[in-house]
């Protein structure tokens, strides 16, 4: 459920406000393969452009969020992406939960869309499910 109007994007701005509770959206590194029936808003335009977190605070400032699933190896390959991501979610109070990423690769068949940043460093995926603001 949308926060508020400040996604330029017409595509993400739609699939954002499209989103109901229970509903995933995985914000994207530059390689994570995404399955064909999930709806792709491929926004990477060169590499590390745009980068990860700038994608997920424009996702996490418009999405309330109650779930999150990161791969098992983001914290040995790409500690410092695990603790800016932990930093923000800590913030919201919402736990982080882990799974090894072949995991996660299969969870995200679960996903109404997929966001692609041009992130290059690894693992740097969330799968997020939606709450609600009230």
């Amino acid at each position: 459920m949308r926060r508020n109007q400040g996604t330029l994007n017409g595509q993400l701005a739609r699939v954002i406000s499209e989103l109901g509770h229970t509903d995933r959206i995985i914000v994207t590194d530059a390689g994570l393969p995404i399955p064909q029936t999930v709806e792709r808003v491929d926004l990477a335009v060169r590499e590390n452009l745009p980068r990860f977190l700038d994608l997920l605070d424009t996702v996490l400032d418009e999405v309330a969020v109650e779930g999150v699933l990161l791969s098992e190896e983001i914290k040995q390959h790409s500690p410092a992406m695990l603790e800016a991501i932990q930093e923000r979610f800590a913030r919201l109070d919402v736990p982080l939960e882990f799974v090894p990423h072949t995991t996660f690769k299969e969870a995200t068949a679960t996903a109404r869309a997929a966001v692609r940043s041009g992130e290059f460093t690894p693992y740097a995926n969330v799968l997020l499910t939606a709450g609600v603001v009230y």
